[in-house]
């Protein structure tokens, strides 16, 4: 069915596939191909968090409604399923650090640092502990083997392509796991869940930020930090109070609706944001260039690769050409909106090379000195 492949060799019998299965129809796709390879297929399932209406609502994951949708699957399917609570280790290492981000000025990407945390680091330890050759997800990448072994790819679908989110997947960890569906489209993949008689085949799909009731991020960071609120001034480069804003947490660099201030020559967008003085630097869209990226908490799958690159620091962004001398990427032409705590991740082509956390950014000007 479709040229899936769990690159476990070309007989399974005797083998043994663990799922990460989140309630989705890409994970329960996966679980029924696995099924049908002849291993032993078994379907695991973090509880990640319950926050009140997020359990029940489209678009959630890891969670009330996803949960049993899993283990519907699974029972579909004539395979096992075993959830396991790693709610405290999900809000100590996504949700609270998500919180202390937006108080520091910075964006932060929860989808990394739950692929970093416990989706990956958890769930690859519950799959060894249960005998698995592998452990098998829905992400949209692919796993290459090259002459240095395995490496991490783009997907083949490019509007599907998850990449981004998994530069800080470690080579110990890419040796284990599997992308099934990274050479797939997201419609193929639908149909295939409604082909196996699947019925999340329709399920919406889950959203970025899965624990944020009604994608409400400020409202939950001030329920947990209610100290973010504080308001502040808007300045401009120069210092001069143009208004006033209801709390950092609010904006994001680059940002231009909310500011809320007419009157200028041109538009005005979010430069920088200042914790310390609590005060929303902006200016026009010239002064969001940025020459360079200073990364933080690196992790590298390139090998002994070096020269030109492409980077993205978004995960909606194109990739533009660069350079990365293993702390700092240097864009070859000016990039803009590039916000301290997102990710810059780095390719050769479509290949995966590494990536590491935005720390500072400096002007054109300054990268070119």
């Amino acid at each position: 069915m479709d040229d899936v492949d769990f690159q476990l060799g070309p007989d399974l019998a005797g083998k043994r596939i663990v799922v990460a299965m989140s309630g989705g129809v890409d994970s329960s796709v996966v679980a029924a191909l696995a099924a049908r390879t002849g291993a032993e297929t078994i379907g695991i399932t973090l509880q990640l968090y319950d926050h009140g209406e997020a359990v029940g609502r489209a678009g959630s994951c890891c969670a009330g409604r996803d949960i049993r949708d899993a283990r519907a699957v699974c029972d579909r399917l004539g395979i096992a399923h075993y959830v396991f609570d790693h709610e405290t280790r999900f809000r100590e290492s996504v949700i609270d650090r998500f919180a202390d981000e937006y108080l520091a000025g910075r964006t932060p990407i929860p989808c990394i640092q739950c692929n970093m945390g416990p989706k990956f680091t958890d769930l690859l330890a519950a799959a060894r502990d249960l005998g698995a050759d592998c452990l098998a997800t829905g992400h949209y990448v692919r796993r290459v083997m090259g002459a240095g072994g395995a490496e991490l790819h783009r997907a083949a679908d490019p509007a599907r392509d998850q990449s981004y989110f998994l530069f800080a997947t470690t080579q110990a960890q890419l040796d284990y796991l599997r992308f099934p569906l990274g050479g797939l489209p997201k419609p193929r993949v639908r149909e295939l869940a409604a082909e196996l008689g699947l019925g999340v085949a329709g399920k919406p799909d889950s959203q970025d930020i899965c624990f944020v009731p009604d994608g409400d991020y400020a409202s939950l960071v001030k329920k947990l930090r209610p100290d973010a609120d504080t308001s502040g001034d808007i300045v401009d480069e120069a210092g001069r109070v143009l208004g006033q804003h209801r709390g950092l947490i609010h904006f994001t660099v680059g940002q231009r609706r909310g500011l809320e201030i007419g009157g200028t020559p041109e538009p005005l967008y979010v430069i920088r944001l200042d914790p310390a003085t609590k005060q929303v630097v902006v200016g026009p869209k010239a002064a969001l260039a940025v020459g360079a990226a200073r990364l933080s908490g690196v992790n590298w799958l390139g090998g002994a690769y070096h020269g030109p690159v492409t980077a993205k620091v978004r995960s909606l962004a194109k990739p533009v050409a660069a350079h990365f001398d293993g702390v700092d990427v240097r864009f070859d032409a000016a990039e803009y909106g590039v916000a301290p705590g997102q990710a810059a991740v780095l390719y050769a082509g479509d290949r995966v090379l590494g990536g590491g956390w935005i720390e500072e950014t400096s002007g054109v000007v300054a990268a070119l000195a």
